[in-house]
C-alpha cells in the first residue's frame, strides 16, 4: 500500500507529537482507515519530507515525527506558468497538472477576454481555493515543495529576468516551441478561454516574450497549458 502523504502548515522536527487538523484526520482515519501505529508521511513545505506514526486517532489524528527524509522532487528546470484565468473547474485541473509536471511558480493572468472577474473577499476566497488544489496534488505527486500562487497580474507589469526565456503560445506563431534553444528557467504565457487581443500579443512582444505555437490545432486553455509544459519539461527538464 502506497504511504500516505500529509502537507501540515507547521513547524516540524523529529521526536516531536503533534495534531493533525480535521480535513487530515478525516482521510486518515474515515477514509483511509488507517489503524494505529501506521506509517504516514507529512511535509510542510519547507523542503524535505518527515516519516510519522500515527498514535491515536480516537478523535483528531495525533502523530510522532520518526525520521527526517531529504529530497524534493523537484524539476531542474525553473518553469513559471502565467496562465489566464479560465472560468468553472478549469483553472483547478490546470493547478493541478502544472504541480504534477514540477512547475514552480503560477502567476494568475487577467486578460481583456478573462471572463471571470475576481476582486476583494472573491479574490482572497479563491486563492484560498487554488492554493489548496496545489497543495493536494502535491500531497499526491511526492513534491515536498508547494507551487507558489502569486496574485493576478495583467500583462503590463510582467517582466523577465535577464536569464530567463519567455514564451507566448500563439496558434499562428511562425516558431515552433520545439525548435528553441534549452533554457534553465523559463516563464510561459496561455491565454484565457477567448484567447489574446492583437494588443496583448503586442504588449508581451514587447516585453521579451517570444511568440510560439506547437500543432495544427486550437487547444483549449486547460490542454494548451499541460500540454506545453509537457514538451518544455520534456525538452529541457526531467521528463526524460
Amino acid at each position: 500500500m502506497r504511504i500516505p502523504r500529509v502537507y501540515i502548515e507547521k513547524d516540524l522536527t523529529v521526536g516531536n507529537t503533534l495534531q493533525l487538523d480535521k480535513a487530515a484526520s478525516s482521510y486518515l482515519i474515515k477514509v483511509l482507515r488507517l489503524p494505529v501505529a501506521a506509517e504516514i508521511i507529512l511535509f510542510n513545505g519547507q523542503g524535505g519530507s518527515y516519516k510519522a506514526s500515527l498514535l491515536d486517532h480516537s478523535k483528531q489524528a495525533q502523530v510522532q515525527l520518526d525520521e527526517f527524509v531529504p529530497g524534493d522532487n523537484e524539476s531542474p528546470l525553473k518553469i513559471t506558468l502565467i496562465q489566464g484565468i479560465s472560468k468553472g473547474d478549469h483553472m483547478d485541473i490546470t493547478i493541478q497538472k502544472a504541480v504534477e509536471l514540477g512547475v514552480s511558480e503560477l502567476i494568475p493572468l487577467i486578460c481583456e477576454r478573462t471572463v471571470v472577474n475576481l476582486k476583494g473577499d472573491r479574490l482572497e476566497k479563491k486563492m484560498r481555493h487554488w492554493q489548496g488544489i496545489a497543495n493536494s496534488a502535491c500531497e499526491q505527486s511526492g513534491r515536498n515543495k508547494l507551487l507558489q500562487i502569486h496574485p493576478p497580474k495583467k500583462l503590463s507589469v510582467l517582466s523577465l529576468s535577464e536569464s530567463e526565456a519567455g514564451f507566448i503560445l500563439q496558434p499562428t506563431a511562425g516558431q515552433n516551441l520545439l525548435t528553441q534553444s534549452a533554457v534553465q528557467s523559463v516563464s510561459i504565457i496561455i491565454g484565457p478561454e477567448g484567447g489574446f487581443t492583437d494588443e496583448e500579443i503586442e504588449t508581451s512582444v514587447g516585453k521579451g516574450f517570444r511568440e510560439v505555437r506547437f500543432g495544427p490545432r486550437v487547444l483549449r486553455t486547460e490542454t494548451a497549458a499541460i500540454a506545453a509544459i509537457s514538451i518544455i519539461q520534456s525538452s529541457w527538464g526531467d521528463l526524460n
